[in-house]
């Protein structure tokens, strides 16, 4: 990380008018110009105490805006590592007659059709039209291992910047030129500081009435000063307001938000808004989609049942697959080849193929007179015309059962055997799952299929609850009484039929390899496309509460401490009796002040690191995770400030001695 641009733009922010939304950080710059003019303009005993003290508070500021800046600079390096990424391409968009013309890839507007072959990136975000082609997002998502894209499934979007690695696409471009997912992307990340949470803009506000009230205190205290003849300095009273009120949580809440989101993407999550990393930390349930989220999304081939036929019923099956370019169709030719690659045909005849059709739902080939077919039960009996042996029917149920689809194979009029096609569960679930459990938040599964699938994938993935055959206003009527009910709700989801209920959820969490409605409606979009990424972006957002609360905690025992240390010491000339009250034994007023002032300045670059790697989670109970803190931060912020003062007064007193 380069410091010389952070530091000017901490420079920067010394503006007043970008302080006003830090109204103690301003407090304290405000009191920096006061003691500064009474230096300049005004006849004052022990100048180099004035001087110090004026220089400490604007450094006071300095620092604060220095941690700002710091996290800013953070996400800036990750928005322009992004940007060198992406380098300038010319697309091939459809014309009007059919034909294709070579169009800068910024002109391109919403709608426009283009085409991407092999080797070419896509020129901007969309929906594929035509084809099926493996896609190399590493890009964007970080991930070296193409991913497979296709027309007419969850899986059709494509984002600008992914390179295709085979096949080609037809596209339908679904965002103008410089509002693309890579442009949206660069832009959040770098705008992330603009987006304060409801918790964070409540507690500028407490921050705010603190500062006020001792502001009243220091008032009052001049008041007395003038009653009982206590000739305190202008410069002596802003130091002492300075080092009651809270500039240690101050001067590093923007930061903590800032590292929150930017922890969240270097876990390839791309946070919207700090309100959805901060909800994130007060989840407890979570409704999850099955297909694309739970499974993989595209079903395999992982059985097959022919008791009476099975070589009629392997030659049928590879036949009837071989030209099959669906997933479902390669994952059978590919599982006919790891078992029975001897048994299978070595001369492949001419064959006429029979596509798939939403009309037939069966697909298949011809050769002669045979009339290879796969397809679903009802599909194949009303082309056969009788129902399924008893055998193959109670091996296609048991199937069924088992969360799978059968898929029957026949020949002209005889029913040969069934494939079983499975959507298969994304590991590491089960122990996802149960560290959910452990948080007490609860998983719940919902899903469009039967509630036999429902039931055997749910156990599989090992959720707490499922809801079957559900549709997508049925979703998204769940999410909503679930909120009524009082729950902070995560809904995760890749499908259109997905994208109401994640508009709404407190954290919607789309897949990156879903569509694009669902990943505009989502909050958050997880480039991994795994729902493990849910657990860490619940424990970020836990530990970005955990972190403010226990700077906070640390920052208001900071300001007791610091009170009972210097305030004997600034009265002890006119009240000599409140010597005794001296604990610390600090040298003058004078000193006493300055150690305070300085200490104050410099425990704010000292938490910079903790603000920005988040206080160590811990997965408990709000109540001991709030005894944890006060213990640890709430007596460390009463005792590090004595130890820190006093060392500070001790080296002032030998400098001074020397």
């Amino acid at each position: 990380m380069k410091w010389t641009p952070i530091f000017l733009q901490a420079l920067k922010k010394l503006n007043p008018a970008k302080l006003l939304c830090n109204p103690v950080m301003l407090i304290t710059e405000i009191g920096a110009i006061i003691t500064t003019l009474e230096v300049c303009f005004l006849p004052v005993g022990h100048p180099h105490f004035y001087i110090q003290v004026s220089i400490w508070l604007w450094l006071t500021v300095l620092f604060a805006n220095f941690a700002e800046s710091a996290a800013e600079a953070r996400n800036h390096a990750q928005a322009n590592s992004l940007r060198q990424g992406r380098v300038e391409s010319m697309a091939q968009v459809k014309q009007p007659d059919g034909s294709f013309k070579a169009v800068p890839a910024k002109q391109l507007h919403k709608g426009d059709i283009v085409q991407v072959v092999a080797g070419e990136g896509v020129p901007g975000d969309g929906e594929i039209l035509e084809g099926m082609a493996s896609i190399d997002e590493s890009a964007v998502t970080g991930e070296s291992a193409p991913v497979i894209r296709a027309a007419g499934t969850d899986s059709s979007s494509v984002t600008a910047g992914t390179t295709l690695v085979s096949d080609q696409l037809l596209i339908r471009i679904s965002a103008d030129a410089g509002h693309n997912f890579l442009d949206r992307m660069i832009d959040l990340i770098e705008t992330a500081k603009r987006k304060k949470s409801p918790n964070e803009l409540a507690l500028t506000i407490l921050l705010s009435g603190l500062t006020f009230i001792f502001l009243v205190v220091i008032m009052a205290m001049e008041i007395f000063g003038l009653y009982f003849h206590a000739d305190l300095s202008v410069t002596m009273l802003v130091a002492l307001l300075i080092c009651l009120i809270p500039t240690t949580i101050a001067g590093l809440l923007s930061a903590i938000g800032i590292a929150g989101i930017n922890r969240l993407m270097q876990h390839n999550v791309l946070a919207m808004s700090g309100h959805a990393v901060e909800a994130a930390g007060d989840i407890d349930l979570i409704l999850i989609d099955k297909t694309g989220t739970i499974t993989v999304g595209r079903r395999k081939a992982t059985e097959f049942t022919a008791p009476q036929h099975m070589t009629a019923f392997l030659r049928a099956t590879y036949f009837s697959s071989l030209h099959d370019t669906t997933d479902e169709g390669r994952s059978i030719i590919d599982l006919l080849k790891e078992r029975y690659q001897e048994l299978l045909p070595q001369e492949i005849p001419e064959l006429k193929t029979i596509a798939f059709s939403a009309q037939t739902r069966m697909s298949g080939a011809d050769l002669g007179s045979e009339q290879f077919r796969k397809g679903s039960i009802n599909a194949v009996e009303k082309f056969v015309g009788h129902p399924l042996p008893y055998e193959l029917a109670t091996a296609a149920k048991k199937y069924a059962e088992q969360g799978g689809t059968p898929l029957i194979v026949c020949d002209n009029q005889k029913v040969l055997g069934v494939i079983l096609l499975k959507d298969l569960v994304k590991p590491g679930l089960v122990s996802l799952f149960s560290r959910f459990r452990a948080m007490g938040i609860k998983t719940v599964m919902m899903t469009g299929d039967n509630p036999i699938t429902a039931a055997t994938i749910a156990a599989e993935a090992g959720v707490d609850d499922f809801l079957a055959e559900v549709s997508p206003e049925q979703k998204l009527a769940i999410l909503l009484q679930m909120q009524k009910e009082g729950k902070m709700v995560a809904m995760t989801g890749d499908g259109v039929n997905d994208a109401p209920a994640l508009a709404h959820a407190d954290v919607g969490v789309a897949m990156q390899s879903g569509t694009q409605a669902a990943k505009e409606a989502g909050n958050m979009i997880d480039l991994d496309s795994h729902p493990s990424k849910l657990f860490e972006i619940i424990e970020i957002g836990k530990q970005m509460l955990m972190t403010r609360g226990a700077l906070t905690t640390f920052s208001v025992a900071n300001d007791l401490a610091k009170y009972f240390a210097i305030m004997p010491a600034i009265l002890m000339p006119f009240f000599p009796s409140l010597k005794a009250m001296n604990l610390m034994n600090l040298a003058t007023p004078q000193s006493a002040v300055l150690s305070a002032v300085i200490f104050n300045a410099l425990i704010i670059p000292a938490l910079i690191p903790l603000a920005f790697r988040g206080v160590k989670m811990i997965s408990e109970r709000p109540l001991l995770i709030l005894r944890r803190n006060l213990t640890l931060y709430g007596l460390g912020g009463v005792i590090v400030p004595f130890i820190g003062i006093k060392l500070i007064d001790l080296a002032i007193n030998r400098l001074v001695a020397l």
